[in-house]
């Protein structure tokens, strides 16, 4: 904002009559007539009244780059009226006596029209360029900023304009680019030898002549842009001396100036839109209303678009107030802050617009978008006539009919039809059109845009437009009303605590984590930020952070199992061992779950059950109510690699598969178990039945629903959802595919052979054996072991000593050496365990059993952090380590 601090715009200049900006200047002056200013008169050669022929060669040529692969455009003529052939007739003869054009046999073609000149009413003749700018690599060359010449203007008295005449003929087109501008007409083809106007790089080319020209005049006393050529001076016989040495180097280098568009020896001069002069920069008077009817007739055009222009009564509101009654007419800051802002508004680069057309039987339907927002719709019935109509005419039909019912919108602006009949693409390099056809290629012709094919599938807005209902409902039934929109939950705290309450800690929801809580919660309840604050509801719960465990990226590429095609067509089995043992005899759990649907059962069993047992309860909890699946995928656990289990599944045709796969229905059903503890106070198995209900009914991502939906078609019952109805495969199919494509980002594809040596990652939150002693191991990573044989694309089959024959011999291998943890310090025995001591206690609590209390602390071992610490027994911690208790 330098300018800012060197000139005073002063508004009321203009409109208070009598006062002379100047009035402060000693050297005053008036535009003298051009035969007094000798300097002018000693250069006629430089204002002729025509310009003599073609430009000299210069340094610089015009030059137009293509962009790779550009082929030969050739476009038709516009269509004008007799009175505007002649006068495009008139301007071709002109330019071929010059010799700016010449006759054309080039494959290149651009239609012509023709505008008015700002200072007379002869129209000019204009080529349109746009196709070829498209696929021209733009000059970089910069234009200076205006603010920025408006700073060199410093303490200036003295002015003179030169404006240069039909400046960009004054400069050559490379040869070899001249094929490039040929423009079509009645009277054929002509091909530009100057440069010409719309062209996209012509402004850079011109700057970058006229910087050249008066490279050693600029910042001193000339200011250029593009042709135009302002002089200033602080004195008269400055301004002598500066005019002079303008108007040789412009003999110099032949370029002609326009005398009746120039100015000299003056005190102001209108220059950008501004009015400069001694005492600082004005606005051009001649760009602002000075009567009412002028801002009447101002506000008119802006209110014409004042629905693109956001908040506009109030911008308009100072230019308004103006118009009302017994109001002085009186224009100041704020009226011209309101007037620069809506111009500001008004030629802001509009932003392009689309529609979306679709046709049927039923009849012609369009949407209008700006931005992805819808602006405007548009229907009608087809006429009789219409009726028809091939499909091809009929989509066709909406695209005109678009075009007409939206000409004010679309007219000279860039727009983007999209169709869902393809053809219409190639509409206008079609051959053979028909005269209906011919017709609307005329009307399509007038708008500069671009026809795109899109699916009816994605042109849903549109497309829905145009299809009619043909029948109503005759018989059906009436969901209640209150149960068929979501319900909008008040803003009030009670009532929103009370729901998430109900779907989280209650014994039908169990500490679901945020996002099964929100997916259950969002079918049936609404309200503003619902998804934070089930989020944040669960993020505070004491409970989940107590008790959920925590989820990290193992290396190994996931290999997702093929599909079944029917529910409880596969199962999967584990076990969950472990576990406190219960009165009625439980310390483990059996899950089964159906990988189609994700229905779990969870069935607390006994470690000592035999094969017989388990068979048992298989039939009973399993085949009574699902059937017999062809498939069973499990771990190789001795419960199923027992001949009787084997001879079981023989004679019911079921095949056996060993891969665990319930790994993350375990950890969700250890955690509601651990909550239950908590909250509850309960034995487990009391609890399984609430667990397994909550698992069956909470929001599965991969399914989109939750397993009791996908298996009986409809929601399960419960407090909060009494009336629920329920693409399984797809769903998992979609959920799989995203699933592996997240994992694997994070993964490593290792692979080993036979007889290689590799480590083994052991994880204590698995229930593995943990070597015949209490602690806890400190090794990440044990062994090397020898790989005995590959069972899979990740797992493998190691020789493990006898010491860890608890431990599954399928694992994935990991070969990851310097992530092993250290073991300085420890005394690691023959069984890789070592002896751990506790560093101090963290709390205590007391439990209670059928006869006694017991109490426990929460004890921080060595080598592990606060939030490994686990819960003993004080008096074995007594026992164990008395010196723990000595303060």
């Amino acid at each position: 904002m330098r300018g800012h601090r060197r000139f005073v715009v002063d508004l009321s200049f203009f409109f208070n009559s009598g006062e002379d900006p100047n009035s402060g200047c000693d050297n005053q002056m008036e535009a003298r007539p051009t035969d007094d200013i000798q300097i002018v008169c000693d250069y006629p050669d430089v204002f002729p009244d025509e310009l003599p022929g073609m430009p000299p060669d210069r340094d610089i040529e015009f030059l137009i780059e293509l962009l790779p692969g550009t082929a030969p455009i050739a476009m038709r003529q516009y269509r004008m009226a007799p009175i505007e052939h002649e006068e495009v007739k008139k301007n071709i003869d002109e330019l071929l006596a010059k010799g700016y054009i010449r006759p054309s046999s080039s494959p290149w073609a651009f239609p012509v029209l023709l505008v008015e000149k700002k200072d007379t009413h002869v129209k000019r003749m204009c080529v349109d360029y746009r196709a070829l700018n498209k696929v021209t690599i733009k000059n970089k060359y910069p234009l200076p900023r205006i603010d920025d010449l408006f700073d060199q203007l410093q303490g200036a008295c003295v002015f003179s304009k030169i404006d240069l005449r039909s400046g960009y003929h004054q400069l050559k087109i490379r040869p070899s680019d001249i094929p490039m501008t040929t423009f079509t007409t009645k009277h054929g083809l002509y091909e530009y030898t100057v440069m010409s106007f719309g062209l996209t790089n012509a402004p850079a080319y011109f700057m970058q002549l006229m910087n050249s020209v008066f490279m050693d005049y600029l910042d001193k006393f000339v200011v250029v842009f593009i042709d135009d050529i302002l002089i200033y001076s602080k004195t008269k016989a400055e301004h002598e001396e500066h005019l002079r040495l303008v108007l040789q180097r412009l003999r110099e280098h032949k370029l002609y100036a326009k005398f009746s568009k120039c100015e000299f020896w003056i005190n102001e001069v209108h220059f950008f839109g501004h009015v400069i002069y001694k005492g600082g920069i004005a606005v051009d008077p001649s760009k602002v209303p000075e009567i009412p009817k002028e801002v009447c007739g101002f506000l008119g055009i802006a209110g014409y678009y004042r629905r693109f222009i956001e908040n506009f009564s109030k911008i308009a509101k100072p230019m308004t107030s103006l118009l009302e009654k017994d109001v002085e007419f009186r224009w100041t800051s704020a009226q011209q802050a309101a007037f620069d802002e809506l111009k500001k508004r008004l030629t802001t680069a509009p932003k392009k617009f689309i529609v979306y057309c679709d046709a049927s039987r039923d009849g012609l339907r369009c949407v209008l978008m700006q931005e992805g927002k819808v602006i405007a719709y548009a229907s009608r019935q087809l006429r009789k006539h219409e009726v028809n109509y091939p499909t091809h005419d009929l989509e066709l039909a909406a695209v005109v009919h678009a075009l007409k019912i939206w000409r004010h919108y679309l007219f000279g602006q860039r727009c983007e039809i999209y169709t869902d009949h393809k053809s219409l693409k190639y509409i206008f390099t079609q051959n053979e059109l028909n005269m209906r056809q011919r017709r609307w290629l005329e009307i399509i012709k007038d708008y500069d845009m671009e026809i795109h094919y899109h699916s009816g599938k994605a042109n849903v807005v549109a497309d829905a437009l145009s299809r009619k209902s043909y029948a109503n409902i005759a018989l059906g039934f009436m969901m209640p009303h209150e149960l068929c929109e979501e319900i909008c939950v008040p803003n009030v705290d009670s009532i929103r605590k009370l729901i998430l309450s109900e779907a989280h800690d209650t014994a039908y929801s169990i500490h679901p984590g945020s996002t099964k809580m929100y997916y259950d919660l969002k079918e049936r309840f609404w309200w503003y930020g619902m998804k934070r604050a089930v989020a944040e509801y669960v993020a505070i719960c004491d409970t989940c952070q107590r008790e959920k465990a925590e989820h990290h990226r193992p290396a190994g590429l996931l290999q997702p199992l093929k599909l079944p095609e029917w529910k409880w067509e596969e199962i999967t089995m584990d076990f969950i061992v472990g576990l406190p043992r219960t009165q009625k005899g439980y310390n483990s759990i059996w899950v089964v779950v159906d990988r189609l649907t994700k229905v779990a059962h969870f069935i607390p069993v006994n470690t000592t059950y035999s094969g017989a047992k388990l068979a048992d309860l298989y039939i009973s909890r399993i085949v009574c109510l699902h059937g017999v699946p062809k498939r069973i995928i499990s771990d190789r656990g001795s419960q199923f690699t027992s001949r009787f289990w084997e001879q079981l599944h023989d004679s019911l045709d079921t095949k056996l598969r060993f891969n665990g796969q319930t790994e993350r229905t375990n950890q969700i059903l250890e955690d509601m178990l651990r909550a239950c503890a908590i909250q509850y106070g309960t034995s487990w198995d009391k609890c399984l039945p609430y667990a397994e209900f909550s698992y069956n009914n909470s929001y599965q991502a991969s399914l989109k629903k939750s397993p009791f939906e996908a298996l009986y078609g409809k929601r399960c019952r419960t407090p909060l959802f009494w009336n629920q109805t329920g693409e399984k495969q797809e769903n998992l199919r979609v959920a799989q595919s995203r699933q592996r494509s997240y994992a694997d980002v994070y993964r490593r594809d290792l692979s080993f052979k036979v007889d290689d040596h590799v480590y083994l990652k052991v994880s204590p939150m698995r229930g593995i054996r943990r070597f015949n002693m209490k602690g806890k191991l400190a090794p990440k990573y044990i062994g090397p072991f020898k790989i005995l044989e590959r069972k899979g694309e990740v797992a493998y089959r190691l020789e493990l000593p006898p010491s860890l024959s608890g431990v599954h011999d399928l694992k994935k291998c990991l070969r990851v050496l310097e992530e092993q943890a250290p073991l300085e310090g420890l005394e690691v025995q023959e069984d890789l365990t070592y002896t751990e001591h506790p560093v101090k206690i963290l709390n205590t609590l007391e439990r209670s059993t059928r006869n006694k209390r017991i109490k426990m602390c929460r004890v921080q071992w060595s080598h592990h952090t606060k939030a490994e610490a686990t819960w003993e027994r004080e008096d074995e911690l007594k026992a164990a380590y008395p010196a723990l208790f000595a303060n």
